[in-house]
């Protein structure tokens, strides 16, 4: 630090620590008032790419195809058969529950769904009110057989051993939703590709303020809701096993997850933190002063952030432990030097020791907080929003955690006094000096081990996969993973995609109208060779008139023999893929139809047939799976994530494949959409814009280092260690099979930052204690016996701290502690290991 800035922050803060500890306090009470505005998010939208055409698609498909919110109750009765009366009645009871629950659209189970073969119906009587369980007539073992051989029902509502089935409550279609979100990201796109007037600006802005109020209040709503569902359905688990599924229950449990994890390991580790300064200073002013600073530094940003209602996700949910961690080290550095200044000056006034020590560290603290900025700006380059974001909040957060310690620290010193120094018994000096000793005596195998550590790791980051199982986010004994494990086994997959085809350019099919010369003459007649080969009719099969429901609709082409010839290809290879539980499409009703007339139908009867349907089996059967206006075709199936080795992109990609080189479709007409496609854009981004990007990162830091230390050869040296520990962490990765995802993506920047932090203090107390005697054997004894106590310290406190995480419910705040804390543990061996003995070997100091 330079005299004339020295001495401004003299005058402003050693001068006048009360009143620069006041300014702070009053500071973080003014952020204190914002945080019951404090919100987390876990939508859909935190976790899919921004400007991604396909989720402005999905979107698009939603307002033709309805809601894509769902949530599913598995039902096993205790005792009893599940088509017995009492089990058949508490299955009623719990869907009647469900419907009164507000913003349920629909509740279907197997007591509402149209029976077709129990017994089996004509053609003629599907125009009418179909047959269900709840009918007092109905052939219950005929039903069970139907929900486990139909091709409607088959691996979807009833589980193999007949004894699981499902109630799906689908949730109303929030259209405003869709025309809020659908305007913004429009205005957004033209923002950021054309440029919008000053007027788009201000729409840009209300939009979006009307937007997040509006999906806040919404988040609210969809919280209470899945609440009430649980609580209405506790009371039915003395009676079934019951477990809950879908989008808005992953939601709600996610964000308790997280909130669980900020209460509880928040304050374990401020407790951790407490215990472990008591035990190295055993002095309890160095316990208040930094944690008093790690305090302030989380409540000023999340009372900032909730000001400006910027939100946490599931991503930068950590954002709190990492705050904590980066002002744990600033404090430990600056306590660590000025307890070494007072054993070494004890007649020095506080005044100067203070001074002594905000000078020394100044430098060194900067550029750190700098470097481990330029690692954390890394994330800005996704194209996802909460990992832009989570960059930002730790790039701002780190700024914050250098001002506040260089000011509540020496402040807090200033007024406190001198008082007693027991800098005198501490044993990890003795620890730092093994560390010292083993780099002089065995620095052949210090290469030689981070030479095989680079080697194995770069194998191991070679085996690394951007693909993971949503289940395995949660623990094995929470409810989620337990229904999500249910409905994936026994009722037929639990990711759901959607695959929409658009018809070839070819001319309509003809309808049937009043000038059809059909029209005058039904060719369903006596003397028709159809109505003759029906067995189930004993005239006409649609009976005296024609439905009323489906007579304005004309038949898509896909409802035709051509149509349907191409759909039962793309069917068929559906359903023989291992990864793919059940499928749903026209093919189906075309299946059901022809079994009903016993022949194959052409392309008349299947307009009649759709015609025939009553509004209540059109529903089921038919609507979902088509789309007039569009000529449309729309196949739905679900994934199965147990039991497969599941490779989402190998997947869309062989589906692709074969609807193009095997059915004959152009690659134009093939859509893929749903969460399923939305996530792995993400993953797949991921992997692109972070591990992709790492060079680069280096070469950001490199010229730091440059800056700071202005030599080529310390700057390679530095760059070193902190590239084996990036690697070591990714390999390490690789190896144990952890997938990069949404949160673990981030430790690569987060472990550039420690092992830069850590290889600035090092070289800057190097080259200090080097100018001594210029001796390099003796600087390395005396750095690790001064800063590298404060390495020490700090990686100790974290690696400890960060276990905690261990015991979260959330599997990638597991993965994000251990993780941590494999970091900090390669940063520290590197820094006072290779990074010396590199040192020594290449001497860039002089001789």
């Amino acid at each position: 630090m330079s005299e004339r800035l020295l001495g401004i922050y003299e005058k402003l803060v050693l001068r006048h620590p009360l009143a620069a500890i006041i300014f702070i306090i009053l500071l973080a009470v003014g952020m204190a008032f914002g945080l019951p505005n404090f919100k987390l998010d876990a939508s859909a939208d935190s976790l899919t790419l921004e400007h991604d055409t396909s989720l402005d698609y999905f979107r698009e498909t939603l307002q033709h195809y309805g809601s894509s919110d769902f949530l599913v109750v598995t039902y096993t009765p205790n005792e009893g058969d599940l088509f017995d009366d009492a089990s058949l009645n508490t299955l009623a009871q719990m869907s009647d529950e469900l419907k009164t629950i507000s913003g349920v659209a629909n509740v279907t189970s197997i007591l509402d769904v149209p029976l077709l073969y129990s017994p089996k119906v004509t053609v003629s009587q599907l125009k009418e009110e179909p047959r269900t369980l709840r009918n007092p007539d109905t052939d219950r073992d005929l039903a069970r057989k139907e929900f486990l051989e139909s091709p409607i029902y088959r691996k979807l509502i009833l589980s193999p051993d007949g004894q699981t089935t499902a109630l799906m409550a689908t949730m109303e279609l929030d259209r405003q939703y869709l025309t809020l979100v659908r305007q913004r990201d429009s205005l957004r796109l033209k923002r950021d590709t054309e440029g919008l007037t000053a007027e788009e600006e201000v729409e840009l802005e209300r939009v979006s303020k009307e937007f997040l109020d509006y999906r806040t209040a919404r988040a609210v709503e969809e919280h209470q809701r899945v609440a009430e569902i649980r609580e209405k359905m506790a009371q039915f688990k003395d009676r079934a096993q019951i477990f809950l599924g879908g989008p808005s229950m992953i939601t709600a449990d996610m964000i308790e997850f997280i909130k669980s994890d900020l209460r509880v390991f928040g304050t374990g580790i401020v407790l951790f933190i407490i215990a472990t300064l008591a035990i190295i200073f055993r002095q309890i002013r160095w316990v208040v002063l930094p944690l008093l600073t790690c305090v302030l530094s989380v409540e000023i940003m999340l009372g900032y952030l909730s000001w400006i209602d910027w939100r946490l996700t599931v991503i930068s949910s950590n954002f709190v432990a990492l705050l904590l961690i980066i002002t744990l080290a600033l404090t430990i550095h600056l306590i660590v030097r000025y307890r070494e200044l007072q054993t070494d000056n004890p007649e020095q006034s506080q005044l100067e020791l203070v001074r002594g020590t905000v000078s020394y560290m100044a430098r060194p603290c900067l550029y750190t907080v700098l470097t481990t900025g330029v690692a954390f700006v890394s994330l800005v380059v996704s194209d996802i929003r909460p990992v832009i974001d989570f960059g930002w909040m730790m790039t701002m957060g780190i700024a914050l955690a250098l001002t506040l310690a260089f000011i509540v620290i020496p402040a807090g010193m200033m007024l406190i006094g001198k008082g007693k120094n027991n800098d005198k018994g501490d044993n990890s000096a003795a620890y730092t000096m093994i560390f010292a000793r083993f780099t002089e005596n065995h620095g052949k195998l210090v290469l030689t081990l981070a030479l095989l550590a680079g080697v194995i790791s770069c194998w191991g980051i070679s085996q690394l996969q951007v693909e993971n199982r949503f289940i395995d986010y949660f623990r094995s004994d929470t409810e989620i993973y337990q229904g999500l494990s249910v409905i994936d086994e026994k009722l037929g997959g639990t990711t759901p995609l959607d695959i929409i085809l658009d018809a070839p350019p070819v001319p309509p099919m003809p309808t049937v109208t009043e000038d059809d010369p059909f029209a005058e003459e039904d060719p369903f007649a006596a003397d028709d060779p159809f109505a003759a080969d029906d067995p189930f009719a004993s005239d006409d099969p649609f009976g005296d008139e024609s439905p009323t429901s489906n007579d304005d609709k004309p038949n898509s082409y896909w409802f035709t023999g051509v149509g349907l010839q191409d759909l039962s290809k793309i069917h068929n290879y559906l359903d023989s893929l291992p990864e793919v539980g059940k499928v749903s499409s026209l093919v189906t009703i075309a299946d059901v139809a022809e079994d009903l007339m016993e022949h194959k139908l052409n392309d008349l009867e299947l307009a009649f047939v759709r015609r025939s349907l009553s509004p209540e089996n059109a529903a089921l059967l038919f609507d979902p799976y088509i789309d007039d206006e569009l000529n449309q075709a729309r196949i739905t199936l679900r994934i199965k994530e147990t039991g497969s080795e599941l490779k989402r992109p190998e997947l869309l990609a062989n589906i692709r494949s074969y609807i193009v080189d095997e059915v004959g479709l152009q690659d134009d007409q093939v859509h893929f959409t749903s969460l399923l496609v939305l996530y792995n854009n993400m993953l797949q981004s991921l992997f692109r814009s972070q591990i992709l990007t790492l060079g680069a990162v280096f070469l950001g830091i490199m010229v730091m280092f440059m800056v700071l230390f202005r030599s080529i050869s310390i700057s390679l040296i530095a760059m070193l260690p902190n590239m084996l520990a990036a690697t070591v962490v990714l390999g390490g990765m690789g190896l144990a099979r952890i997938p990069l995802d949404m949160m673990t993506i981030t430790i690569a920047a987060i472990t550039v930052g420690i092992g830069v932090d850590n290889s600035i203090h090092y070289i800057t107390r190097f080259k200090r204690e080097f100018a001594v005697d210029r001796d390099y054997l003796a600087a390395m004894h005396r750095a690790h016996g001064s800063i590298g106590r404060a390495l020490f310290y700090t990686a100790i406190t974290i690696i400890v701290g960060f276990s905690i995480l261990s015991l979260s419910n959330f599997i990638p705040s597991v993965y994000f502690g251990l993780l941590t804390g494999l970091a900090m543990l390669t940063a520290l061996l590197g820094s006072m290991t290779l990074l010396p003995k590199l040192i020594l070997i290449f001497k860039p100091l002089g001789k």
